[in-house]
């Protein structure tokens, strides 16, 4: 499927922190849903790791960018990168509302070296959304702890079971320039 570790990294992170951006029955949720969206904008970084498979224990640094789409569309356009070792990959992906779900991709969609989002589903502090990949189903969860701290875990269906093979671990990048007045 992928090439070696960064590039299945990549592309997992990269569908977890796009399905920050998803939610549930727009037509009752859609402030609900933007104002998620709004909380989670803004520069992201951390470790994540493979908790499951051929790579189990592949360690990894995520630094991304998400921002609100262009014009009214509800959702969240991400641009950075993934590091494992010295390999580095760019990360885009874009989600936004598709009726009564949402829809995207991460990098070039599951047609190419990336994921499908095919679902989506958003609560107060966490959204689900349902990745596809070919034969590979799944789903990630983002959840904010806190203003500053989001979990993110990527499980995959094997038969009837959701395993989790990637978790990961954001902090909010903020600038800690100090502002004042001057006299």
């Amino acid at each position: 499927m992928f090439s070696r570790p960064s590039s299945i990294l990549c592309g997992l992170a990269a569908a977890t922190i796009a399905a920050i951006g998803l939610s549930a029955s727009p037509a009752l949720s859609g402030d609900r849903d933007k104002a998620f969206f709004e909380q989670v904008a803004g520069q992201w970084k951390g470790p994540g790791e493979i908790v499951a498979g051929k790579y189990k224990g592949t360690k990894f640094t995520c630094d991304l960018t998400g921002d609100m789409p262009d014009g009214s569309v509800t959702g969240i356009k991400l641009d950075g990168f993934c590091r494992v070792g010295v390999f580095k990959q760019p990360m885009s992906a874009l989600i936004t509302r598709d009726g009564k779900s949402y829809s995207g991709k991460f990098l070039d969609g599951a047609d190419g070296k990336g994921l499908d989002i095919i679902s989506g589903n958003v609560a107060k502090d966490k959204v689900v959304v349902g990745i596809n990949r070919k034969k590979l189903n799944g789903a990630m969860i983002a959840r904010l702890q806190n203003d500053q701290t989001m979990n993110i875990t990527i499980s995959v269906k094997v038969e009837d079971t959701m395993v989790p093979v990637i978790g990961l671990s954001l902090n909010r990048q903020v600038d800690n320039i100090a502002v004042g007045s001057i006299k």
